[in-house]
């Protein structure tokens, strides 16, 4: 049976070249229920017996294999050719996620080993590669969501999916792909944007670079090339100030993105170019406001937590991705909570491209930071990996390390979270830090805070006196035995709604917070006074509905898990979009 390329774009949107090969559609896979495929010499040479489409997990029905139950231990091979044309040139595999501890042999040797289930890694296979012949790749990854030392977000720990704990995901979930790269090549570029002084500060680190190594600097509007910087030497790190004429600035709602080229020359010739992007937009906090480029922004934010009924973790195309933050949009939302997963780049690029907003949140749960080194050296080391592959995206406003680190929970560590804040801001300062969301708060620029109660009057009067004083003690707080003094950052409600409301749908699974509504009107008065006494508070910068979708279970979407409205989207934007009490003035 033959199947055409899934996921065919190229899966780094923001990091491209032009000579790539995407590996992903049907392999040879195999479930290991006694880890034992290594003493069997699973590495090389053995046909596997079941067929799988990457980059779907196996739990998926876009996989073809459709086994929810726990998979420990799976493996993956398939054959493939570079060509005559990777002659010359450096060949690098890629793997845009694989959950959770990756092993990878090609041709029987071992070229890469990687621990985290939502972050990227890569392995130069050039010298084990026969340019002229068939290769074979084979990928072993092992799952433990069990285990309390990696993290897995919303990952059921039971068999089944109950409450807000869904399908797992095990082994490939994303793209896998070649790429021809020269010996000397661009590693990565941050990219940090001046909306104030109309410029951008670029760093390019290379790899291999040598005495004749230049670099040529180009950014591109509609085809244009209005700026252009020559480094007349390069070596492993290289920074320039690209000063750009009549900067146009990057805005929620009103994106705008200028088109970066980067080129490595060797003695005159390019030997690698990357394309990328950026766009001119700074985030603050002034007092107990969000400023993007300097204007305060009120975070019309909804909860989504990327899965979709045939993929799980996987969208089924880019078209997709594009297609819920679109969804959000028209409903009058100016972004989204990214909850405990790390999304595709492909998502953040999209997010870039049409203006839209966001918190990235790593996906903490099933991470026992409290009581285990191994956890918190799994948990940093995954986070770092997630700060270097999205510091350059202009629609990330936020970074949440935790969620509802309860006092009282297997990953609220004080010691720790204080560790995580100061080591994020040291590694991106450009953007606030949400150390816990919700509870317990340790160290945070953003006060953010999570109610799921569903009577409008008293949901009202929680926060009606912090909103005419302002002051620290009349504010509500999730934990405020053990959290410090609220000290006047901006507050955002970052969880709240979840109303029920499926009326189609009866089994006893289902679920939703509070009451289910008897009527969509009755829907829709509790949605728009929850909704109101947000945007009506002087004090309140920001808040999250939850959610996009439903997820299985959870029924308290504004669309059913496979994407169909439960409301016309105007009735929804009149509700959310009208102008907040802290934008006015």
């Amino acid at each position: 049976m033959t199947f055409d390329v899934p996921r065919p774009e190229h899966p780094r949107p923001d990091f491209k070249r032009s000579a790539w090969q995407s590996l992903n559609g049907e392999w040879q896979f195999a479930i290991d229920t006694q880890k034992s495929g290594r003493e069997k010499g699973w590495q090389t040479g053995v046909h596997l017996p079941m067929r799988i489409i990457v980059p779907f997990c196996p739990q998926s029905s876009l996989s073809g294999i459709a086994n929810a139950d726990f998979l420990e231990a799976v493996w993956y091979r398939r054959l493939f050719k570079v060509g005559n044309y990777a002659r010359g040139r450096r060949v690098m595999l890629h793997f845009g996620a694989v959950d959770y501890a990756a092993s990878v042999w090609v041709n029987g040797k071992q070229v890469a080993r990687h621990f985290g289930g939502y972050t990227p890694f890569s392995t130069d296979i050039t010298d084990v590669i026969d340019p002229y012949d068939e290769n074979e790749l084979v990928v072993y990854a092992v799952d433990d969501e069990r285990s309390s030392v990696q993290p897995s977000g919303k990952q059921s720990h039971s068999l089944k999916s109950s409450g807000c704990m869904y399908t797992r995901t095990t082994g490939i979930w994303q793209s896998v792909w070649l790429e021809l790269v020269a010996n000397s090549r661009i590693d990565s570029l941050n990219i940090k944007p001046d909306p104030w002084n109309g410029c951008v500060y670029l760093a390019v680190d290379i790899e291999n670079p040598s005495s004749s190594n230049s670099l040529d600097i180009i950014v591109v509007v509609d085809g244009e090339t209005i700026v252009c910087r020559q480094l007349k030497h390069a070596s492993n790190t290289n920074c320039a100030v690209l000063e750009l004429p009549d900067p146009i600035l990057w805005r929620p709602g009103k994106p705008f993105l200028y088109d970066l080229r980067v080129r490595l020359l060797d003695n005159g010739d390019v030997v690698d170019e990357v394309i990328s992007y950026f766009g001119l937009r700074d985030v603050c906090i002034d007092g107990n406001r969000i400023l993007i480029n300097g204007e305060p922004v009120f975070l019309r934010f909804i909860l989504d937590q990327g899965f979709w009924p045939q993929g799980v973790y996987t969208a089924p195309s880019d078209d997709d991705l594009r297609a819920d933050i679109q969804r959000s949009m028209m409903m009058g939302f100016n972004g989204a909570r990214l909850h405990q997963k790390i999304f595709e780049p492909s998502t953040l690029y999209w997010a870039d491209r049409l203006g839209y907003i966001v918190w990235s949140e790593f996906p903490d749960w099933g991470c026992s930071i409290k009581h285990d080194a191994q956890a918190r050296e799994n948990f940093l080391r995954e986070w770092m990996e997630v700060l270097f592959r999205d510091r350059n995206h202009p629609s990330i406003v936020g970074w949440v390390p935790l969620n509802e680190a309860h006092f009282d929970s297997d990953r609220y560590n004080p010691d720790f979270v204080r560790s995580v804040y100061a080591f994020t801001k040291r590694l991106d300062p450009s953007r606030p830090i949400i150390d816990a969301s919700g509870y317990t708060h340790v160290e945070t620029d953003v006060w953010d805070l999570h109610d799921y109660d569903q009577d409008v009057e008293s949901f009202a009067q929680r926060y009606a006196t912090f909103g005419n004083s302002g002051r620290a003690e009349d504010l509500y707080r999730n934990d405020p035995v053990h959290e410090p003094p609220y000290a006047g950052q901006p507050v955002v409600v970052s969880e709240y709604g979840g109303i029920w409301w499926d009326p189609e749908r009866n089994d006893e699974n289902a679920w939703g917070y509070g009451k289910r509504p008897a009527s969509e009107e009755e829907f829709l008065t509790r949605f728009a006074g929850l909704t109101n006494t947000l945007l009506d508070n002087s004090q309140i910068t920001g808040f999250c509905y939850t959610q996009l979708t439903d997820v299985e279970q959870e029924v308290n979407g504004l669309y059913t898990h496979d994407r169909k409205p439960k409301f016309a989207p105007d009735i929804i934007r009149q509700i959310v979009a009208r102008k907040a009490a802290i934008e006015k003035g």
